[in-house]
């Protein structure tokens, strides 16, 4: 018999915890290691998870377990066992010291078993997950370089999420009180209150032509309650004591002696030395204070500026470094922000000015003396906004959530570009540490880099831009979609250029993706009367093909699950899932037409529908419309839930994928015709939408169709999806799903209105010939 005793004395810090070996039970020869731990009472482990599976025995005291953020009581005869990369924390809530015996060893197939979960429990279906675009500065509207990021990010993710059961909302809002409001609202002549409310509008709507849809969108300079929100938690974080009236360095005009900051000043990083504006670098993404760039230049002055003191609200930021760091070990954090981080607090001091003088902002609530006429800086203020948002999501679907009351189950997960890295990942969890010291954030965050137009940085000043407007329409919002997915700036900068954004339309997604799903089409409609076809004798090889599907599913589920969201990954999948399937079309087609083959010809063509619609399931979070329509082509409906494998398409659909036009070309534009002039207002649309409702809803021909509403007739969501499109191709009308099924207009009264909205249209883009 072996026994191992306690020995306090042995004891040495570990995940901020005492922790200690235990060496002479001779459990390494089976890959066992074991450990006794004591954690102080009001202490806590840091958060972390491993490859290993661990069990604790709690000895004595009582305590918490925490595991991806949900609390479990412990006590005294309790066994806890930890899956592989669960996020724990162990944490003392009595009065007396807390003492456990952990014992872990490495499974790998277990393992690797949960590293491909889609969830692993990090987010739960049991909590909600609010999901952030960084609200956009009303200062212009949204250009490629804003969608590629933030915006089209946390779309993907959002669906993807609700397909797996989780109650995800995507919230952003316009960023009104920026300093850049100012600067263009001078520019343009305007009020900064009238010119926020202007680009706030063409901002949502550009969302919207991008099938950008939003569960909130808080204007903050209009939403009610917002100002004394704001002034509330700036007053917590002020009766903290860590936020306070400091004397500091700064920069003023030298001419008019005005207060310098972000968009008044420009000059040289103090760290990478690259030319910045005030305030932030977008290089290396780290503050500066204004006062400490080199060759600072005034926007409104030729005067060189001068360096004097103003008494400002400061957080002494260095003082956090600790709590910055256990934050990110708590939720996904890239290595570029926690790289930020380490650079950011090797500083001595970094003291941040949160406040400015300014007119256009929310002041504090009783400004300390030497801060009258300032206003809470617009970057602390958003990490209020982010709260407050999610409180008026939560008055409009019935739930109770506070902003000043933030509450543990919460999940965050913030989409960026990496110039907001400092405060979104640095900045705001210390300022909600300093007005909820009982909160404990549970964020991921997701950033990009800058894309690039034509190999030079996206710039209004300059018209360098391609405008969301420009390029959205119904037919093309699907190709821009994809090709931002494909070249979205992950980790790195990336290129857009007219040109090869063009030829990927026509040569992947016309060439490729809907040349191969006509093809299969006229092959199911010629082979087999145009219904799927029950898979017959399988061979080795297409065995193997269905296993090379379900990698491709396994490979697209990881690039959109929340660990390893990345949607150049899920594109390089979506083409993938084409290229393997035309491949083994290929080498099927040999055969295709052998009456001694003729078994294992079926079993070719059902394993190439169920990559069909693959594609289809797959592309849903990315490519929404395509993928309804590629279900419907393929009898089915829209994908509802995120399936666990690659499945047969059920035998006996209606597969019309022959003549489908998914994508069109867009360099190809041109006026409308003939049957598309005659439905200018006034023509009678009538006969053609009626025969359309006939067919897609096979209605027999004594039906009355023109006097009922869609719903009467029995369309459903399925129906719904095939009218649409087919209204988009002849009239260039995009009318939603909704709208179709609201029950009510009947077909004489939707045909109408289908008249009224083409006439507004000038052109239609269709299909090259």
């Amino acid at each position: 018999m072996i026994i191992s005793s306690y020995d306090p004395e042995a004891l040495h810090e570990a995940f901020e915890i005492d922790m200690s070996s235990i060496d002479d039970m001779g459990l390494d020869w089976m890959g066992v290691g074991a450990g006794w731990g004591r954690v102080a009472p009001g202490r806590r482990s840091s958060a972390h998870q491993h490859d290993e599976t661990e069990t604790f025995v709690i000895v004595a005291g009582t305590g918490d377990l925490i595991v991806d953020n949900r609390r479990t009581p412990v006590g005294p005869g309790i066994v806890a066992q930890f899956e592989p990369f669960e996020t724990h924390v162990i944490e003392n809530t009595g009065e007396e010291e807390l003492l456990f015996a952990t014992l872990y060893w490495r499974d790998g197939d277990r393992a690797s078993a949960r590293s491909t979960l889609v969830e692993r429990g990090r987010l739960g279906r049991d909590r909600p997950v609010f999901v952030f675009s960084t609200p956009p500065t009303p200062n212009g509207d949204l250009h490629l370089g804003h969608l590629s990021g933030p915006y089209l990010g946390a779309d993907v993710f959002v669906r993807f999420q609700r397909l797996n059961g989780i109650q995800a909302y995507h919230l952003t809002g316009s960023d009104d009180y920026q300093s850049y409001v100012v600067e263009c609202a001078r520019r343009e002549g305007r009020t900064p209150a009238e010119t926020a409310a202007h680009y706030s509008a063409e901002i949502l709507e550009t969302l919207r032509m991008m099938d950008v849809p939003l569960d909130q969108y808080t204007v903050t300079n209009d939403s009610p309650g917002y100002r004394e929100g704001l002034q509330e938690f700036f007053a917590r974080t002020v009766a903290s004591g860590g936020v306070a009236p400091r004397d500091l360095p700064a920069l003023f005009d030298g001419g008019s002696g005005a207060y310098l900051y972000e968009v008044d000043v420009s000059g040289t990083c103090p760290t990478c030395r690259n030319g910045t504006g005030g305030n932030i670098c977008e290089e290396c993404g780290e503050p500066n204070f204004v006062h400490d760039l080199g060759t600072p230049k005034a926007r409104h002055s030729d005067a060189p500026p001068a360096t004097g003191t103003s008494r400002r609200y400061a957080l002494p930021l260095h003082e956090y470094a600790a709590d910055v760091a256990r934050h990110h070990h708590l939720g996904r954090v890239p290595a570029r922000l926690r790289d930020l981080a380490e650079r950011l607090f090797s500083r001595e001091r970094v003291d941040v000015p949160v406040s400015h003088p300014a007119a256009w902002g929310v002041p504090p609530r009783a400004p300390a003396e030497g801060t009258e006429g300032q206003v809470i800086w617009v970057w602390p203020e958003m990490s209020y906004g982010f709260l407050h948002g999610i409180q008026e999501l939560g008055k409009r679907i019935g739930q109770p959530w506070q902003a000043l009351e933030p509450q543990q189950d919460w999940k965050i997960v913030h989409f960026f570009g990496y110039d907001n890295s400092f405060y979104h990942a640095i900045l705001y969890p210390v300022l909600y540490q300093l007005a909820f010291p009982g909160w404990a954030p549970d964020i991921d965050y997701n950033l990009n880099e800058f894309l690039l137009l034509d190999g030079l940085k996206f710039s209004t000043s300059r018209r360098h831009a391609i405008w969301g407007k420009e390029i959205l329409t119904p037919a093309s919002v699907d190709s821009v979609r994809y090709y931002l997915s494909k070249i979205r700036s992950e980790g790195r900068r990336t290129n857009f250029e007219r040109p090869a954004y063009e030829a990927a339309v026509r040569d992947t997604l016309i060439g490729t993706w809907q040349a191969w799903l006509n093809d299969l089409g006229e092959r199911v409609e010629k082979r087999y009367d145009g219904v799927a076809p029950d898979a017959g004798i399988w061979t080795p090889e297409q065995t193997a093909f269905l296993a090379r599907l379900n990698a491709r599913f396994t490979a697209a589920s990881n690039a959109l699950g929340a660990d390893g969201f990345s949607l150049n990954q899920a594109t390089e999948e979506l083409d993938g899932i084409v290229v393997d399937v035309v491949r083994f079309a290929a080498q099927e087609g040999r055969t295709a037409e052998a009456r001694t083959w003729r078994d294992e010809a079926r079993t070719a063509i059902a394993l190439e529908l169920a990559a069909a619609k693959l594609l289809a399931t797959c592309a849903a979070p990315v490519l929404p419309r395509f993928s309804a329509r590629l279900f419907a082509a393929l009898g089915l409906s829209p994908v509802a839930a995120w399936p666990g494998s690659v499945t047969l398409v059920p035998v006996g659909s209606k597969i019309s994928l022959a003549h489908q036009v998914f994508f069109t070309d867009p360099a190809t534009t041109v006026e409308p015709t003939t049957a598309t002039a005659a439905a200018a207002p006034g023509a009678d649309l009538l006969p053609w939408l009626t025969e359309a409702v006939a067919t897609t809803l096979e209605l027999p021909g004594d039906r009355d169709i023109a006097t009922s509403t869609l719903v009467q007739l029995g369309a459903a969501s399925l129906h719904s999806v095939a009218l649409q499109y087919q209204i988009l191709e002849k009239l260039g009308v995009d009318i939603g799903i909704e709208e179709l099924l609201d029950g009510s207009h009947t077909v004489t009264e939707l045909a109408a209105e289908l008249a009224t909205r083409s006439a507004a249209a000038p052109s239609v883009e269709v299909a090259a010939a």
